[in-house]
Order: structure tokens, then sequence, then C-alpha cells
């Protein structure tokens, strides 16, 4: 019997000595993915949105809970993206279990992007959000990554997975592709880089749609 475990059990020091994961200082898939952004724009409703929402995130940031900034500043601007396709839909809080290796993981990422319109069925993106921006028992990117190693074995086709974990103000962007992963640099949305975090989701939107194509 495999040995349970939820995603908030982890960091990414176990999951490296457990399932034999290597962190990479970049990876083709990642720098794919960031290169993306250079073909995407914004027009002038997002350009306003998005500033609103800087302004926002800048005054009550300190103050906010964690269902207060996923409600208040995440989830706006995820739903500014527009993750509900007629390939895959957005999920938030739903329950994904595979079995990795001699243990079943499980847990119910802040967001996941999968086929499915009523559930989650092949999951494509992990994310994993955080308030405090330093809590030393805590590893945001730990949560995401196990998260992503589930995702990856419910897959049929293997291809690279992708992740991404805020905590406070900065929003990291992750690849897991076989068992090598990498961490994008910090993204702050409370200056001009919510522009960036803005497109290199419209960009994972533009890569999600193309792996969906050849699930199909």
């Amino acid at each position: 019997m495999p040995t349970k475990r939820l995603f908030s059990d982890w960091n990414k020091e176990e999951l490296e000595d457990t399932f034999g994961l290597i962190r990479c200082r970049t990876l083709p898939a990642l720098d794919e993915w960031l290169a993306g952004v250079g073909s995407q724009s914004l027009n002038a409703l997002q350009q306003e949105m998005l500033s609103q929402l800087k302004d926002v995130l800048i005054d009550y940031a300190d103050a906010w809970n964690e269902v207060e900034l996923a409600e208040y500043f995440i989830g706006p601007v995820l739903c500014l993206v527009n993750f509900n396709t007629p390939h895959f839909t957005i999920f938030s809080d739903r329950t994904i279990t595979a079995i990795v290796g001699d243990y079943e993981l499980s847990g119910e990422p802040d967001a996941v992007i999968a086929t499915g319109r009523y559930s989650p069925k092949i999951p494509y993106f992990c994310f994993h959000e955080y308030k405090r921006s330093f809590e030393p028992k805590k590893d945001p990117a730990g949560q995401a990554l196990s998260a992503m190693l589930a995702a990856r074995e419910l897959n049929p086709r293997k291809h690279p997975m992708y992740g991404m974990y805020v905590v406070g103000k900065l929003w990291q962007f992750m690849v897991l592709n076989g068992n090598e992963y990498c961490i994008s640099k910090g993204f702050l949305a409370d200056d001009e880089e919510i522009f960036d975090i803005f497109k290199i989701l419209k960009a994972l939107k533009v890569i999600l749609i193309e792996i969906a194509k050849q699930d199909a």
C-alpha cells in the first residue's frame, strides 16, 4: 500500500530526496514559456484593470489574509486571462490524487487548469498561494511542486508540467519536465512587472491549448 501524503506535507528537499528530482537553473520549457511574453500584448481595458489591481494591492496587500489576497487580486488577474476554454477549465480547491512511486500524493491546489468541465481530469497547471512573506515552516514552492508531480502521473502523454506560486506580492513560475524542475525569478505584482505577469499567464494559455489539442 502506498504511503498517503498531502501536498502540504512536502518541501523541495524532501521531494528531491524521495523522488530523485533535480533542480536546474533553467529548462528549455521555462525559457520558451517566458519567451512567449514577447508575442503577447495588452489591450486598453486590460491595461486599465491591471493598473487598478496593482494600486489596490499596494494599498491593501499587507492587511489582507489569504482569502482576501486570492479573491481581490489573484482571482481577478486569472479571470482577466480567462483560462476557461473549450480545451480546459480552471478549478479551485479541487482534490487531485495520484500514485507517485511509493506514495499517494493528494491535496487541493488553490487553482488547477485541467481538462474537464465539471471536475478536473487531466491537469496541466497547478498553483499554490501563500499570504505571508516569510514563514520558515512553509514551502509554497514544495507544495506546488508536489501537486505538479501528481499532475505528471495523471497525464497519459509525457510533456512538461507547469506551475506557479505566489507569496504576498511575489509571483514565481515553475516547470517540471521528467525529474528536472526549475523556478523562475520573482515578479513583483505591485509594480510594472504586473504587466509581465499577465503576459506570462497569457503565454501559458497558448502553450496549454497546444498541449490539449495534442491530447484530444
